[in-house]
């Protein structure tokens, strides 16, 4: 989507072997460096000028839904509003959906060749959207190093049977699991930030606002004050529109999308990294390759484009994270003959496919009487 976008191939996914069948946790027979020889070399070069172009297209069409919206619902004769408001929110949590991929773009430097521009670009863009962008940087740059460990990784972390808590059984059923997914979904992202659930256990409490938790290193204590100012900064231009328009107002315009965003972040990261196909490791088996390669492409349908192919490029997007997503579709597509069966991609309705994994990916084993304890797989007998 956007001044410059690629096509996505449809194609692609209707090649994938069964997306049950396990992913390969053997050390893989490439390497890195062969990987990276089988992608055409332009793939990796950044743009300034074609990644700016798609910062303006998505600001410009979330500019145009929120002019639209403020212009004319008010016009509209009952009870239209009632459903003139629900399809604002959802195109403009898509869009900004988007925006905030292009900033997790310029926390991988993969934006331009300065890293002083994506710094202030995604410091910006992911302040409009209370985002700490480096503090999430650094987090989100320790999961890309850790992928797949299950004791360094940093979020979405899943739990051996042993640790799992006696009350979770009451709810591994259908009003259960309901449940469970809409909290996630709604509060995930912000309980996340906030107090790392979901995340990495640390030996105190961990908190992505706080320039002095164990999250982070002493030198990187004036970046979490930077992200902290930019999140104090947009919280004050609301406040200030809160107070000329009313909190109803800010609600509307920006709150319900915010919160839409947050949903898809959730729910993007989730199905990216839970499956019953994919291995998790310990410190006796794990290295970054194998780790990097135990994700998932899911298919979103239009909005693959709309989200700028973080959802079905995400395997090509943890082995190369500075590649500019605009060139991980053909990267993608150069590197799957050699992945052959580690290369994993489920092309599942995203809305079974949430149901699913919420009801078989409860928590992670060994398989029982198999050589390799060091190799954990999703299970959900309680």
């Amino acid at each position: 989507m956007g001044a410059g976008g690629r096509k996505s191939s449809p194609k692609k996914f209707k090649e994938q072997k069964n997306p049950f069948q396990r992913v390969p946790h053997t050390k893989p027979p490439f390497t890195l460096g062969q990987l990276k020889k089988a992608i055409p070399p332009h793939c990796f070069k950044r743009s300034l000028l074609r990644s700016s172009s798609y910062v303006v297209y998505d600001l410009s069409l979330a500019f145009l839904f929120y002019c639209i919206a403020t212009s004319y619902f008010h016009l509209l004769p009952h009870p239209l509003p009632y459903f003139a408001w629900p399809i604002y929110w959802a195109l403009q949590g898509c869009i900004l959906t988007g925006v905030w991929v292009i900033a997790h773009e310029c926390g991988h430097h993969a934006f331009s060749e300065y890293q002083w521009v994506d710094d202030t670009v995604g410091l910006i863009l992911h302040s409009a959207l209370l985002v700490p962008y480096f503090s999430w940087k650094i987090s989100h740059r320790r999961h890309h190093s850790n992928t797949g460990s299950l004791e360094r990784d940093e979020v979405f972390v899943p739990k051996p049977k042993s640790a799992m808590q006696w009350y979770l059984k009451y709810f591994n059923n259908p009003p259960g699991r309901a449940l469970a997914l809409s909290a996630t979904l709604l509060l995930g992202w912000p309980l996340y930030l906030a107090f790392n659930v979901s995340g990495r256990t640390y030996d105190r409490f961990a908190c992505h606002y706080d320039p002095y938790g164990p999250i982070y290193s002493v030198r990187e204590r004036l970046q979490i004050y930077l992200s902290d100012a930019g999140i104090f900064a947009a919280a004050y231009v609301l406040y200030l529109n809160a107070m000329a328009k009313g909190l109803a107002w800010l609600v509307c315009i920006y709150g319900v999308p915010l919160l839409i965003v947050n949903c898809f972040l959730v729910l993007i990261t989730y199905l990216q990294h839970t499956h019953r196909a994919l291995p998790h490791y310990d410190s006796s088996e794990w290295d970054w390759l194998r780790g990097a390669l135990a994700t998932v492409d899911r298919d979103y349908g239009v909005l693959n484009k709309v989200f700028h192919n973080i959802t079905d490029t995400h395997v090509t997007h943890h082995l190369f994270s500075t590649m500019p997503h605009y060139h991980a579709m053909e990267a993608t597509n150069a590197v799957k003959p050699i992945l052959g069966e580690y290369y994993q991609c489920d092309v599942t309705p995203i809305l079974k496919a949430i149901w699913r994994e919420a009801k078989e990916c409860i928590y992670v084993e060994p398989d029982q009487g198999g050589l390799n304890k060091g190799i954990f797989w999703y299970e959900n007998k309680l």
